[in-house]
This record gives C-alpha cells, structure tokens and sequence, in this order.
C-alpha cells in the first residue's frame, strides 16, 4: 500500500533533490508501457493502441483537419468554436458514452459515482465506491481517475486506488492526477504528489515531468519551472516538443523574452524537433529583444523546413525591419506573403505605410491602399493618423482636416495619436490656433494624455510664443515623466526662453539640466546650450560643456564650434590695439584649438568663412578681424569672399586704414586675390579716394586679374571723364566680360558727357554682345535719342521695351510724354498711344506711388498745350477741330477718371496733386474766347 500524502508543503528544489537521490527500478518506462496478454493492468498505459477508435475521437480528428486548412486564411476566416454535428450524430455521440461503447458500463457507472460525490461534501469516498470493488481493473481505474472534473473528488478517488487488490503504484496514474492538479492551479499538491511518486518507487517518465512543467508554466511559476527543468534534463530526459511549447509560451506572455531564447537553444541542445508553434514564439521573442538577424535566419530556417508561416509571424518582421531601416527587406517579405496567399492586416499595412511615409515614397503608400482595398482590410484609427501625417507632409491640409472629420464622424476617434498628427498638420500649417483646439477636444472627449499630446501642446504654445501656457505644459509633463521631459522638449523650451530674450529663466533651465541625474544632452540641445553660452558670455561653461561631449565621445558638429569661435571673439578684450598681438586677447589658444578642430571637419573651412562674413556684414568688424587673424596664425587662408566682405564694412565705416592694413596682409600671404582687389577698390571709392581706386583697378589691369563688373560701375560714378573713358577703352580692349549694369553706366556717362555717338555705339555693341537690356537701359537711350533729335528712334525704343516686356515704370513715361511735348503735333498720334498705355498701366505695381501722378499729370497737359497750337493751325479751316477737341476732351476725361479713383482709394495725397489734375479748361478755350487765344 502507498504512504499517504505529505500535508506540508515541499518546494520544487527539495522534489528535484529527492528525484536525484531515488534510485531508478529495472524496468524502464517504456517496459511499463507495453501491452501484454498476460496482465494488462501492470502492463497498460494511456498512450496504449484501443481495439476501435471512438467516435468523439473522430470529430475531433476532423475538428484539427478543418483548424488547419484555415490556418492560412487570415483574420477574417471563418473560425467556429465548436465541431457542427447533426442530430443523427450527436445522438450517436450521446448513446456511445451511455452504452458504454467506449469504456465499458460499468465504468461509465464509477466515473458518475465519483462525480455525484461532489455534490455531497461529507461523502465517504469507500461508501460510494463499495459497488465496484474487485470490478475495476487498473486500467478502468485510470480511465474513471482520468475523466474527473473536480480535483477532490479525484484526489479522494486516488487515495481509494491505492487500497484495491490490483493497484500497484504506476507512473500512468501519477501523470493523470498531476494534469488533474496542473489544469486547476494546485501546483502544491502538484509537487507533493510527484514527491510521492519518488518515494513509491516510481522513475518519472517525460510525461511526467512534462506535465508537471505544464502545471509551473500555466500558472506563472517560472523560477521553479526552469529549476525542475535542470532537475529533468540532468536526469537525461527530455520533454516532448509540446511541453516545450508551453514553457515558451508562458515565458512570452510575461515578456520573458531572453528566458524564452535561452529555452530555445537548450531545446536544440536536447535534439527535440521543433514545429512550427515553437518556430513563431522564438521568432517572435527575437524579435522584440532587437536580434533582427538571429530572427530572420530562423524564419528561413522555419521556410526551408516546409513550415508555412503565419500572418503574425510575417507582420512582426515586417515591423522590426522597418524599425532598423531595412525598408527593402521589409518590402520582400510582404512580397513573399502575398504570394502565399496570407491576407494582410491592420498591423501590416500600418507598418509598411509608416515605412513609405518615413522614406517619403507616397507613390508606393497609394499603390499599397490600393492592396487593402483588393483585399477587402478595413482601415482602423491608426491608419488613418498614417494617412494623415502623409497628406500633412505633402501639404494638403485641407484633405487632411476631412480625413480627420471623417473619422471623427465613423466614431473611430478614441487613439491620442490621431489626435496628435492632426495638431502637428495644423501646426506645419502655421494654424496654431487651430492645433490647440484638436487636443483640446482631445481632453473633452475623455482620452487620457500621455508625453506625444504634452508634447504637441508645448510646441504649439512655443509657437505662438505664450511663456505661460507653455511653463504650465512644461511643468505637467515633468509631473507625468515623474522627471524631467525629453532633450526635445526642453530644447523648445530653451529656445523660447532665447527668443524672448529670457536669459535669467534660461539660465535656470540649464542649471536644472546639468543638475538632473541620468538626463543626456543629445546633439540639438548640446547646440542649444552652446548658443545660450555663447550669447551670454559664459566662456568657462562653455568649455567644460565641450569637454564632457568629447569626454562621452559624443560627436562635436560643426554649428557648436562654430558657436565656440564666435564666442571666443565676441569676449576678446574690448580695447584691440594695432599691433599684431592684439589679437592674442583672452581665448585666443582655446580659439586656435577650436578652430584647428573645425578645419578637420568636411567644410569646416568654408564654415569659418561665412561666419566671418556674417560677422563682418552685422558691423562686428573686429569679431571677424579676430577670426581672420587666428586662421592666419594656423597658416590657413580664409575664403576671398570672407576678406572682401571685411574690406568693403571697414570701407562703409570709413576705416581705411584698417582697410588698408588688411588688403596688405591678404595680398602679402594670398596674392592672387582679385575679388580682394575689387573690394579694396571698392573701400577706396567709399572713402572718397577716386583717384587711389582708379589706380589700383588699373594696376589690376596691368597684371591680368579679373576686374568684376560692379566693381567698374562703382568706380566710373566716381572718376573725370577721362578716367572713365580709359576704363571704358580698357575693358573694351580686354575683351572684359561686361554685365547689364556696367553697360549702363557706360552710356549713362557718355550721355552725361554729351558723346551721343558713343553712347549709340556701346549700345549696338552690348546688342551685338547678347547683353540683355534692362529698363534702365531703353530709359537711358530714349534720352539719348531724345536729346540727339532722333525723336523716332527714341519712340523705337519705347516699343522695343513694350515688346520685350517689360514693366514700364513712371520714369519712362515722363521721359516720353517729355519728348512728345516737345514735339508738338508731329507725334501726337503716338502720344495718344503712350497715354492710353499709360491709363491702362495705372493701377500696376510700378505706377502705384501717388507722388508720380502730378508730374505725369503735368507732361500730359504739357503734351496737349503744345499740340493743340499747332492742330488747330491746321484744322481750323477745314472745319474739323471741334470733332479733334472733343477727341482730346474723351482722352483727358479718361485720365482725370483715373487720377481721382486712384487718389480717392489712397488715404493719402499730396496736397498740390488735385489742384494739378483738377481743372479740364485748362486744356479747352472758352467759349467766347478764340482758338489761338492761347
């Protein structure tokens, strides 16, 4: 007879312990499962073949078959939860397990004897079960154990096992009561059973000792699961491949993730064969550890072992590869699922447009809505914010905003990320009225904010610059991190506080920054950082913020050195004197370290280059001379743009000899500087020294550098006549590439000069040049013809501008309308032209300033006056000048219409404009007063 049950609790150590030090009986398991003639009950087991197969075992058989044939059919297949049976069959089902067909009726009699204990607490179990003793042989025994639902009655049932004549302590009859234990969370008495079955003489079998690592998985027991694993597997046994299933699938549910690969790879160490259940978890596991490639070299394994993946499985390595940026891989397994025929689901096509909407391939996005549409997925919430971040970075917000409202109207609006891409669209948009009002509603509407929605709201109210509110937020995120909110966040709010010129809060900021433990600068706000030291004057911060970047061997970029330079020569002594070692000021070996560093760097040269050009242009001449001086110690030369950008300040501020002192030192390190030279020129004019510019461009000239085109229109404004004309002949000579603006001045002063012909001449040669001409350029030679009496020609001109064009601004129509009256009647039919050309270009941008309205108005009175002398001359006689009065009169209506519409629309006219354009008989005779009465 076996011992009673121990009713103290044995943990699982103690039970590998005791399992280690039972010695193993003569038979093996397998012995003990074999099925002899002579005594079954010794010799049966639960995995023993039965003479017919029952019929519930045949539905069941079909019910795996229909499980797999759906198994690649999606999400949406068609899944019942039970076996669909007619009535014929169940009635068969029904009458087989009441015939007794399957197990005989006497041990349908035992089991619902044993079962209607369990309505009868104080029931003896040896009363119930007096009718049957010597009737059950062991095998009906376990079958009547096996087929128990409540594990007292099965407990109570065993300990009556163990006083009949034919039972004999089996391993069979352990295992079926230790499934019975494990299924209903009774892991202690799990334990003391098995505890038991050592003590009896039992050696566990793999089934065992698998049902019992069943029993810790399913209920979480994971320490001691793989500790009486290492008990198992130390005994040599290895479990079946479903038992490792189960432990692998309990570990996952509880994100055990390294344990479940850890199981993994001592199962292949144990050669159990895995299936395809064991090849999705591990998969799986991998992939939320981050082993991507461990992972996708399991799945070609899991292919090439004829295993037909599951949608799961594809969808999670979709994810994790567009995760790591390998889109392409990505893009071929989707590819090769479609091709199995596996259905899509939300899941994946939210990761494959996230990916398209991250590369910026929208073409690739359409073409994959059109997929979901073939294959009949429905969008859900989080497509539709893919959807939405992708019309937002496009730039159609208006598709956007009713992408938003349709799915507000389909009342899937419940996830905050929806809510938050549609805020950043506004905010893209410049709306950010508009953003606060989505996640405003975001809060009305129950959803509960996390760090994306703070996040959001920070930058809107960074962006209308409302200090306030975004403390407020700042300080609402902090409480929800329990810390101090991301490097992003605080960058915004960092940058705000610069902006508005908030130093002493900035400053504050980054105190509680520096302070902060565990809390990492990324590259953004070190940059920002910088900035805020650089612009304060914190020389030392700055340096050990530097230090501890290159000290976590983070990479320094290029705007924070540069930030450094420009603070080391923004803090150099205020008093620079002349000489050279004035530019040793403070910082100056930290500057030079800098910059050595920064012209390692890809374009850390041409940086340092716009940074002294930037500075020259702001008026900090001497920042910039600093610059240029510690590059010129390192033996390096700065960009010619950089120098000629310093010469021409120190010109507009009238230093010339720092000017000067600079030129020398360019042209005694870096001689073959023309655009150094034109700057000087430049200087020179600027400083009222012509002659000095004259020379030195001419001194250009003689060593073949390059005389830019600006650099000869500035000088010309300044020299004599013949000066100018040398410079002409000169570049004439050289064959100097001339522009539109020198061209210009080159006419402008021949015709200042009174050389009409030569002006002629520099025209037809900039025509025949390909030089386009410019307003300036028909104003200037309708002058020129103007003043030659080649009145014809100047109206070609006109025409030429017309047909070219161009806008004609006021300055062209007065020079015409001047011409015109002096003329007389010889042109007036084209001074009609210019006039109604006039009218019609009165409202256009060039012609809006009021203050040319007298002047215009004046040339065309001028015009009328000085036609009018001599028409009516000519056509008094022939009794037609009332018909040419009242053709005058029409046109100077017109322009007095237009002179009061625009002057009424202005709020403000000169004073003398409306008397000017106001009285029309200024143009007419009275009526008792003669025609030529003047």
């Amino acid at each position: 007879m076996a011992a009673a049950p121990h009713s103290h609790h044995t943990p699982v150590g103690a039970a590998a312990a005791t399992s280690a030090a039972v010695s193993m009986p003569c038979c093996s398991s397998a012995s003990c499962y074999d099925d002899k003639d002579g005594d079954p009950s010794s010799s049966w087991s639960l995995s023993s073949p039965r003479r017919r197969q029952p019929y519930r075992r045949l539905l069941r058989d079909e019910a795996q078959r229909l499980r797999r044939a759906r198994r690649s059919q999606g999400p949406g297949a068609d899944t019942p939860r039970w076996v669909r049976r007619t009535t014929d069959q169940m009635a068969r089902y029904i009458e087989d397990d009441r015939a007794g067909h399957v197990y005989g009726r006497h041990v349908v009699a035992a089991v619902r004897a044993v079962r209607a204990t369990a309505s009868r607490p104080s029931a003896d179990m040896r009363q119930a079960m007096a009718s049957f003793v010597t009737r059950l042989t062991f095998r009906e025994m376990c079958v009547v154990l096996r087929e128990q639902r409540g594990w007292r009655q099965a407990r109570d049932f065993f300990a009556w096992m163990k006083l009949q004549l034919c039972y004999e302590p089996s391993v069979v009859a352990y295992t079926v009561l230790l499934r019975l234990y494990g299924r209903v969370g009774k892991v202690k008495l799990a334990e003391e059973t098995f505890l038991e079955m050592l003590q009896v003489g039992c050696e566990p079998d793999a089934v065992a000792c698998g049902t019992l690592l069943c029993a810790y998985a399913r209920w979480g027991r994971h320490e001691d699961m793989m500790l009486f694993y290492s008990a198992v597997r130390g005994r040599g046994l290895v479990p079946p491949i479903s038992v490792y299933n189960y432990m692998i699938s309990s570990l996952q549910k509880q994100k055990l993730h390294g344990k479940v690969i850890h199981v993994w790879k001592q199962m292949l160490e144990a050669g159990a064969p895995p299936n395809q259940f064991t090849y999705t978890v591990v998969i799986g596991s991998l992939v939320k550890e981050d082993l991507l490639e461990e992972a996708v070299d399991l799945f070609g394994e899991m292919r090439r072992r004829r295993f037909v993946p599951e949608e799961a499985t594809y969808s999670l390595l979709i994810s994790a590869s567009s995760r790591h940026g390998k889109g392409e891989q990505a893009l071929r397994l989707f590819e090769e699922m479609k091709g199995q025929g596996i259905a899509p689901s939300n899941y994946t096509c939210a990761s494959l447009l996230a990916l398209h909407c991250k590369n910026e391939d929208y073409p690739k996005a359409l073409a994959l809505f059109s997929d979901m549409e073939s294959s009949k997925v429905i969008p859900d919430e989080v497509i539709y914010g893919i959807l939405i971040r992708i019309y937002g970075k496009l730039g159609l917000y208006e598709e956007a905003r009713q992408t938003f409202g349709e799915i507000e109207k389909a009342g899937l609006l419940n996830d905050e990320q929806t809510y938050v891409a549609m805020a950043q669209v506004h905010l893209n948009a410049g709306d950010c009225d508009r953003a606060l009002e989505v996640l405003e509603s975001m809060k009305t509407r129950g959803v509960k904010p996390s760090r994306f929605s703070y996040s959001a709201l920070l930058r809107c109210h960074v962006a209308k610059e409302d200090v306030v509110a975004a403390e407020d937020t700042f300080r609402a995120l902090s409480q929800s991190q329990h810390g101090l909110p991301d490097a992003f966040c605080c960058n915004d709010m960092l940058r705000l506080y610069m902006r508005l010129g908030r130093l002493d809060k900035a400053r504050a900021l980054v105190s509680v920054l520096l302070r902060e433990d565990g809390f990492q600068l990324d590259e953004n706000l070190s940059t920002t950082v910088m900035e805020f030291y650089c612009k304060s004057g914190m020389v030392e911060d700055a340096e050990k913020l530097l230090e501890d970047i290159q000290r976590n061997r983070k990479p320094v970029k290029v705007p924070t050195l540069l930030l450094l330079v420009e603070m080391y020569a923004r803090n150099r002594p205020s008093v620079v004197l002349e000489e050279r070692s004035s530019s040793r000021a403070l910082g100056s070996s930290a500057a030079s370290v800098a910059l050595n560093s920064l012209l390692d760097m890809p374009g850390g040269l041409s940086s340092v280059s716009l940074l002294i050009s930037r500075l020259a242009r702001e008026g900090s001449t001497d920042e910039a001379r600093f610059i240029y001086d510690q590059l010129t110690e390192l033996g390096t030369k700065p960009d010619d743009s950089a120098v000629a950008t310093l010469i021409v300040q120190y010109g507009q501020a009238k230093q010339l000899e720092r000017a000067q002192e600079l030129f020398d030192s360019a042209s005694a390190s870096f001689p073959d500087g023309a655009l150094v030279c034109n700057a000087m020129v430049d200087a020179f004019c600027k400083c009222g020294r012509a002659e000095d510019a004259y020379h030195l461009f001419m001194e250009m000239a003689d060593q073949g550098s390059y005389r830019n085109a600006v650099t000869a229109s500035i000088l010309v404004t300044h020299l004599t006549k013949h000066e100018v004309e040398n410079i002409m002949h000169g570049c004439f000579r050289d064959e100097v590439q001339l522009d539109t603006a020198l061209y210009n001045t080159f006419i402008k002063s021949m015709l200042e000069s009174g050389k009409l012909h030569s002006a002629v001449s520099i025209y037809d040669r900039m025509v025949s040049s390909g030089v386009s001409q410019s307003m300036q350029t028909f104003n200037t030679m309708i002058s020129v013809y103007g003043k030659g009496g080649k009145l014809d020609k100047a109206v070609e001109m006109f025409a030429a501008a017309q047909e070219l064009g161009l806008p004609i601004d006021e300055k062209m129509y007065t020079n015409m309308l001047s011409l015109y009256g002096k003329a007389g009647q010889v042109l007036l039919p084209c001074a009609k032209k210019t006039i109604r050309a006039l009218l019609i270009d009165l409202f256009h941008p060039p012609l809006t300033s009021v203050s040319s309205y007298p002047v215009l108005s004046l040339w065309i009175f001028h015009v009328f006056r000085q036609a009018s002398r001599g028409v009516f001359d000519v056509q008094k006689n022939e009794g037609r000048w009332h018909q040419t009065w009242k053709d005058q009169l029409q046109l100077h209506d017109q322009c007095l219409r237009h002179f009061r519409t625009v002057q009424r629309g202005e709020k403000r006219v000169p004073g003398d404009a409306g008397l000017r354009a106001r009285p029309r008989l200024l143009l007419l005779p009275r009526a008792d007063q003669s025609v030529h009465g003047g």
